[in-house]
């Protein structure tokens, strides 16, 4: 049995018994019943996945972010540099970037993983060196990954939830880095939906017209060339997927293995959720969706989840930060069910 294997083996679906406790004490609390709309959804969703009613406040959060780049790149994807992937990486594990910003406002701690970024990433004691390998090859030309890469990625990710949830995490939220990492997602989503890649594929880090034609070929014809079947989510990853998405699915099936919820992010991180589903389609019931981002792939790879998005701020930066940025929801949602007085203690007449 591998990582992969055993990870896969402990989930279970989320708890339906605490589900309709937490949804009966809903109806207890001392306000009108539905009042709190979407935070009463979340805290339900919350007391399902702990298997406990009212849910424990997830109060330490941890931000896995994963790093890597795309051979994909050498089709004219992304107007920036693959060389930025590793510049922004150290940044963030300096501190720097906007997730980091952010994560302090929310007091999540941010995790930053090479599992594969290209270039030779210097030694920094903020970043977790997992390559795998250095980028993925040209999904136009070949696979990009070979099964075992991606099994091997997948099995970073399950590391790293395993590691934080052991050093007391409870709740995680996904994050990353990649130069052109939106056209592998485009192409995850594509499978997994069933979409067309014109539905599921955006801009990404500011693609102008000539540049999303291009892109829009480039995954369609990666799509013919390898023919991914969803029903084989690693052989899906393999072939057109990359080294960051395949950690972030990993990270996700680590998280619902132990009971933890997992704040997904933006496109990248809806990607990875499809393929974590693929596994395991109970894996949806840990997932909370962090925001719903300017990129028409998420909407697309949300409806597939039947998952809803807390924020909305036309976001489209990636590396964790509309996941952050829910996180107060999230904990909201957690005390409102476990610290509101019900009608009989608080002695108030329901209406």
């Amino acid at each position: 049995m591998t990582l992969l294997d055993d990870t896969l083996s402990a989930i279970v679906p989320a708890s339906a018994e605490a589900l309709a406790a937490a949804e009966a004490r809903q109806l207890r609390l001392t306000k009108p019943a539905g009042s709190l709309g979407r935070l009463e959804e979340i805290g339900n969703r919350l007391a399902a996945i702990a298997d406990a009613c009212p849910p424990p406040l997830p109060a330490r959060a941890v931000i896995g972010l994963f790093a890597g780049d795309h051979g994909v790149c050498a089709q004219g994807v992304s107007p920036w540099p693959q060389e930025v992937t590793v510049q922004m990486a150290l940044n963030i594990a300096s501190g720097g970037a906007a997730i980091n910003a952010i994560a302090r406002q929310v007091g999540a701690e941010v995790w930053v993983t090479d599992v594969g970024v290209a270039a030779e990433v210097p030694e920094h004691p903020g970043i977790r060196a997992r390559n795998v390998r250095r980028g993925t090859r040209d999904f136009t030309v070949e696979p990009a990954l070979t099964r075992d890469e991606a099994r091997a990625a997948l099995e970073v990710g399950i590391e790293a939830a395993n590691e934080a949830i052991d050093a007391g995490a409870d709740v995680l939220l996904t994050g990353e880095m990649g130069i052109g990492n939106t056209t592998p997602a485009s192409a995850l989503i594509a499978v997994f939906s069933r979409l067309h890649v014109t539905t599921v594929t955006g801009r990404g880090a500011g693609a102008d017209d000539d540049m999303l034609t291009r892109k829009v070929r480039v995954i369609d014809d990666a799509l013919t060339l390898h023919r991914p079947d969803p029903a084989d989510p690693l052989g899906v990853l393999a072939a057109v997927g990359g080294l960051e998405h395949a950690a972030l699915a990993g990270f996700i099936l680590g998280a619902a293995a132990r009971r933890i919820p997992v704040i997904i992010d933006g496109v990248i991180a809806a990607s990875a959720a499809c393929v974590a589903a693929g596994f395991d389609e109970s894996v949806t019931g840990y997932l909370i969706a962090g925001h719903a981002g300017v990129e028409p792939g998420i909407k697309a790879a949300l409806t597939w989840l039947d998952l809803q998005p807390l924020v909305d701020l036309d976001l489209r930066l990636g590396e964790g930060t509309g996941a952050a940025l829910a996180l107060p929801t999230v904990q909201a949602a957690a005390r409102i069910l476990s610290e509101m007085a019900t009608f009989d203690s608080a002695g108030v007449a329901e209406g």
